[in-house]
């Protein structure tokens, strides 16, 4: 698997283990088993132990894996072994409480720039950043390689703002407004949807 580019599902998965080994070294454990993983992600164990074995030998029978390493070596194969950065775009609520959080830097990405459209928001601090206006974004992003753009504005101001990113080169979009977006080939559009995933949950509780 290291040596080969992986499929839509084994990313996903290494994706997830990943989220659930970060948030296990935060709480001070050095192993974790299948079966904990499983219980946190969903995935069958025996679906996990072949995931992690196409990485390399790093279980233990009866010990488990060793946490920080195996994030490690994830972190490798996902190519986030590095810092990447990040253009937020929309200072409302729920942007300035992204930018506030550690969703993105707890597994190496960094919000480095922000952009508004409103004149009173423009210039604010918000934490060791000014928000800068939208009309700035093509130089920002080249200045601070920023390789993708989380959009946290109103689903009217959406498809503006997503252009603005693919103007300035960006090709991963995190769209957490319920706009549907358009774009151009090449660029890559995940949509974050709390509704979606209530929905989704919902479904089976009450089937």
């Amino acid at each position: 698997m290291a040596e080969e580019r992986l499929s839509l599902g084994q990313a996903a998965r290494l994706s997830r283990y990943l989220q659930i080994l970060t948030q296990t070294s935060k709480a001070g454990r050095n192993n974790i088993s299948s079966k904990v993983l499983s219980e946190h992600s969903g995935v069958n164990p025996t679906q996990i132990r072949r995931d992690l074995a196409a990485l390399g030998k790093f279980g233990k029978r009866g010990v488990g894996y060793d946490v920080d390493y195996l994030k490690g070596q994830i972190k490798e194969i996902l190519h986030t072994s590095g810092q990447h950065n990040i253009a937020l775009l929309g200072c409302g609520n729920l942007g300035i409480a992204i930018a506030r959080s550690n969703v993105f830097a707890d597994h190496g990405f960094r919000i480095s720039a922000l952009f508004e459209t409103d004149p009173v928001k423009v210039g604010q601090k918000v934490g060791d950043l000014v928000v800068q206006h939208i009309s700035e974004i093509v130089e920002t992003v080249k200045d601070r390689n920023i390789i993708v753009g989380v959009l946290a504005v109103p689903p009217k101001a959406a498809p503006a703002a997503a252009n603005a990113l693919i103007d300035a080169n960006v090709k991963i979009i995190f769209n957490y407004s319920e706009a549907l977006l358009d774009t151009a080939p090449g660029v890559t559009v995940h949509s974050m949807s709390p509704a979606g995933e209530l929905l989704y949950a919902l479904y089976f509780y009450l089937s």
